[in-house]
């Protein structure tokens, strides 16, 4: 009975081992996702009063 109940609780930390690792996962995935929509996109039109037309 002894080698069942270390079995079990070993099962039991590598269940809560994998669940944290989940969660670093996705905090990384979701900070990662964050900080690109937080970049300053510049103005797309802005060069187009420097040049002049051509016809």
């Amino acid at each position: 009975m002894f080698e069942y109940e270390i079995a079990a609780a070993r099962n039991a930390e590598l269940i809560r081992e994998a669940k944290e690792y989940r969660l670093v996962l996705e905090a990384r995935k979701a900070r990662r996702a964050s900080s690109r929509s937080q970049e300053p996109e510049g103005p797309v039109s802005g060069h187009r009063s420097r040049f002049t037309r051509a016809a």
